[in-house]
């Protein structure tokens, strides 16, 4: 019997569920090579949850970073090792103060800034030593950076973001597809038989195995997934 497993329709290469990269307004990182950045325009971006500024270089180029709280158009952002320690300055994680927020942070020396780029977070310096910097992420898990990683002093713009209710499914449901996520999440158990191998007219009590077979087709490989052992621990 055939099915329209959504594993299935995801790898068949459909725009359904095709990230829209080109709505992007282009490459949001630091360049820190081209000496202090003047924040020229704050915009909104498809392919972020957080504000954008757009950057003017003292070399003449142009960039895009993510916006920091408390900064505005006109704001000068230094760079570097003379930068001074002030809200919007991105320095190594070696001249950082332990307890400083930080956001953008490189994960290898020169990427421009990896981790903690969603609104409204903040990671914070927990302690240091000569071969790596220790940070708390907004998750509360802890995670070691090498010293010459540049990182920015403050958080991401765009706190109120989550603290705003959606109050339909209309409002939930556009949402997430402005970001090509499959939304409402549906368990196989819950579905038609033609719509899933779990799916059955006897709502969630098919009593049926969730092993696949070891032979299984692309799409079929749902619930347990080649378990090592099977039936009770002795």
């Amino acid at each position: 019997m055939g099915k329209n497993l959504i594993q299935q329709k995801r790898g068949k290469g459909s725009p359904t569920y095709r990230n829209d990269n080109f709505r992007s307004p282009g490459s949001v990182k630091l360049e820190k090579n081209s000496g202090n950045a003047e924040i020229i325009d704050i915009i909104h971006s498809n392919a972020h949850t957080a504000p954008l500024f757009v950057l003017s270089y003292e070399d003449g180029s142009f960039g895009l970073s993510v916006a920091g709280e408390g900064l505005k158009v006109g704001d000068l952002l230094e760079i570097g090792d003379e930068a001074p320690y002030k809200i919007g300055s991105s320095l190594k994680l070696r001249d950082i103060p332990e307890g400083t927020p930080v956001y953008n942070i490189e994960l290898v020396p020169g990427d421009g800034g990896k981790f903690v780029r969603s609104s409204g977070v903040a990671a914070r310096v927990v302690g240091k030593s000569s071969s790596k910097v220790t940070l708390k992420l907004p998750s509360k898990k802890t995670k070691d950076f090498h010293p010459e990683c540049v990182a920015t002093i403050g958080l991401v713009a765009g706190s109120g973001r989550v603290d705003k209710p959606f109050m339909k499914a209309g409002n939930k449901f556009k949402a997430m597809k402005a970001s090509s996520k499959y939304w409402p999440s549906v368990s196989g158990a819950s579905m038609n038989a033609v719509d899933h191998p779990f799916g059955c007219k006897r709502s969630s009590r098919k009593g049926r195995p969730t092993i696949a077979p070891k032979n299984a087709p692309p799409g079929r490989k749902v619930g347990m997934i080649r378990p090592k052992h099977t039936g009770r621990n002795k």
